[in-house]
């Protein structure tokens, strides 16, 4: 490995071509200047300088080599300041996973804000499923999560509480309560139901059990899909209703109606949460950024 003092004493002495002037130059004495350049010579094995009693010219392996060591140094001083950026937390990267967020406009407009304010941080967004998340951000593969309730127990992560929004019922546009302003969801008791699988989110999932049983039934389940728009699509195909948050009932559609729901059943079962969420082992100056602006946004 060429230490990068060499590399500096090499270009000195191949843009003064004199070892005198490149010795003052470098604030050294000339004697040790050439013995620098003759063990880097060695190290490499090859000349990189002709010398005579009157000059002192680069060879070609020379100027081949003036090249690389300038780009060596430029590529060091850029990683300097690129580390120097990042640990001010102006510069990196960020890995963001989540569900569906396109009807959550205060955490959108944060996002915009943050890209603003912080154009030299990139960003992979990734669409996963509670579980996933949390998987993810326990594992070090996000940074930040935004999820339902996952119900396990997961302790090495932080969550702050963005938002609760109502569960709402979607049916399809030519349902026989279609009529109906709110739907008691007892009379769905003999309905179809779709939902994601338990284990891609137990909280959201347990949930809605939760609230049909205390409707009085247990739902038959007949479809289940990872994501919540596509339980909205099976809703739309016939294929069954579906308790969902309320957030989705924004992106207007004629195939598919939404309803607020009737039923004997605490408000928490009544409410779900969007949950941001991040590992508190890991340090991340950007990330904490980032919360920050999202928590100024949410006015939390």
């Amino acid at each position: 490995m060429i230490e990068t003092r060499l590399l500096f004493q090499f270009i000195a002495v191949a843009e003064e071509l004199h070892f005198n002037r490149a010795a003052q130059r470098l604030n050294m004495a000339q004697p040790p200047l050439s013995q620098a350049i003759r063990r880097l010579e060695q190290e490499i094995g090859v000349s990189l300088f002709a010398r005579t009693n009157r000059s002192v010219s680069l060879t070609p392996a020379g100027v081949s080599f003036l090249e690389s060591a300038r780009e060596v140094l430029r590529t060091l001083d850029e990683g300097v300041e690129k580390t120097r950026r990042v640990s001010q937390g102006i510069e990196g990267h960020l890995t963001l996973t989540f569900i569906s967020i396109a009807g959550y406009v205060p955490l959108l407009r944060a996002l915009r804000n943050f890209r603003a304010a912080y154009p030299a941080v990139t960003f992979t967004m990734q669409e996963a499923t509670t579980q996933e998340q949390i998987e993810a951000l326990e594992q070090g593969r996000a940074d930040l999560g935004f999820m339902r309730p996952s119900g396990r127990s997961a302790p090495d992560l932080r969550f702050d509480s963005l938002l609760l929004e109502p569960v709402v019922i979607a049916l399809p546009a030519t349902h026989r309560l279609a009529y109906c302003r709110t739907i008691q969801l007892s009379a769905l008791q003999d309905e179809h139901f779709v939902s994601a699988p338990r284990h891609l989110g137990h909280g959201f999932h347990d949930q809605m059990m939760q609230l049909c049983e205390a409707a009085g039934f247990r739902p038959h389940i007949s479809q289940q899909a990872r994501q919540l728009q596509t339980l909205v699509a099976l809703v739309a195909s016939g294929f069954g209703v579906a308790l969902l948050p309320a957030s989705l009932a924004q992106e207007a559609r004629e195939d598919v109606i939404f309803r607020p729901l009737e039923v004997d059943a605490p408000a928490e079962l009544q409410h779900t949460e969007l949950l941001m969420g991040w590992n508190a082992r890991s340090d991340s100056l950007i990330r904490d950024k980032l919360i920050e602006e999202i928590r100024r946004a949410m006015q939390l």
